[in-house]
């Protein structure tokens, strides 16, 4: 005997509130995908789907989601999908659900309020060379694959490097006026890179610098986010000083190699800090090595740096700043950067993505300070 209609109907709709939106990340069923889902007598299954821009990239994937979905509901012999747009209206009426207020309410960076719990990381270095944005794809990927919420913003407007090596070749969709960021090996991303015509060069002033960093902070929709990595450009310039006045909550792990010279210039990166009133999180040494065959190291571009970077910096800022880790010069780094796969998920056994791996372990651990934060505490009866 089969179910009555009623049962059936139920469990698609439960069903169909499985399926996530691909790029928002929220079941369709919440975001008013779902014009309409009826079961014939045959038992097929018919969708009405509103798409939130027309030519939506990743259609097919949400083909494929809803008839797997739908195909396990006992009763379901088949599964046909009609996709429509939403309307102008719909989308806005979204976006406003999304930002969580009135839709004609100014975009805010929602990692600068007082209850938002994102750890940001601010990924800088002294000198352009060190491997700082290898070491932030590899930290966002490591960090993804243990299970949390990672975005990454590529704040290095005119040295753009962060879509390649994360294997993100998606283009970021609209919903009005948020940007949808596409999501790479778990992680979202979003780039200058995204929004110019092949390899062009970018030739902007500070302002608009200020500008960019501003809507890649507070038009992106990220959702609710873990940690936030930025790739920061090299040195000390308008992006670093931007990046403090819109998320002065925000901590930066400074990048070297054992070299002293590029060691030297790293103490300034980090020295901001003192005038930008943001916490050091600590120092990596990238390229500290290379390990030979036979089992020994050559310390091609010297060694101590990192130490020498983190003890000066404890020094001029007054506070531990600890050297959290050393990574070894490694071609299947760069390798795998260029094929747009993390060596800490191309090849996790490797030493470089073992030493990425345990940085990453640290950053994900680090306790949140209870600074200004309520306790719950009340004052004991008499």
């Amino acid at each position: 005997m089969s179910a009555p209609v009623s049962t059936v109907e139920d469990a698609i709709q439960a069903a169909l509130a499985t399926v996530n939106d691909p790029e928002i990340r929220r079941p369709i069923t919440e975001l008013g995908m779902v014009r309409s889902a009826t079961i014939a007598a045959s038992g097929v299954v018919r969708v009405e789907l509103l798409l939130t821009v027309a030519g939506c990239p990743l259609k097919d994937k949400l083909r494929s989601d809803i008839t797997t979905a739908l195909a396990a509901v006992p009763g379901v012999t088949g599964v046909e999908i009609d996709f429509g747009v939403m309307t102008p209206e719909q989308r806005q009426s979204l976006q406003s659900q999304l930002r969580g207020g009135g839709a004609s309410e100014e975009p805010v960076i929602p990692f600068a309020q007082p209850g938002s719990r994102t750890r940001v990381y601010a990924v800088a270095s002294g000198k352009g060379g060190v491997g700082k944005s290898s070491v932030t794809v590899n930290l966002a990927a490591a960090l993804a694959a243990r299970g949390l919420s990672v975005g990454v913003v590529d704040a290095d407007i005119y040295g753009h490097s962060v879509p390649r090596m994360l294997g993100a070749d998606g283009r970021p969709t609209r919903v009005e006026d948020m940007i949808m960021p596409p999501l790479s090996h778990g992680v979202k991303v979003i780039s200058i890179g995204m929004f110019t015509s092949g390899n062009a060069a970018v030739v902007w002033r500070g302002p608009m610098l200020h500008r960019a960093l501003q809507q890649f902070l507070a038009d992106v929709y990220w959702g609710d986010l873990d940690v936030l990595l930025l790739d920061l450009p090299p040195g000390t310039g308008d992006v670093a000083i931007s990046l403090a006045q819109l998320l002065p909550n925000s901590e930066i792990l400074i990048v070297t190699t054992p070299q002293t010279a590029a060691a030297e210039v790293a103490e300034r990166a980090g020295a901001i800090a003192l005038q930008t009133h943001q916490r050091v999180v600590g120092v990596i040494e990238n390229m500290s090595w290379l390990e030979l065959p036979d089992g020994s190291r050559m310390e091609i571009f010297g060694a101590g740096g990192g130490t020498a970077v983190a003890e000066s910096l404890s020094r001029t800022i007054g506070a531990q700043v600890p050297l959290l880790g050393q990574i070894p010069l490694d071609t299947r780094v760069r390798e795998a950067g260029d094929a747009g796969n993390p060596i800490v998920l191309a090849d996790p056994e490797s030493p470089a993505a073992q030493a990425l791996g345990t940085i990453a372990d640290r950053l994900a651990l680090r306790r949140e300070s209870l600074l200004g934060k309520p306790l719950g505490l009340k004052p004991a009866g008499r």
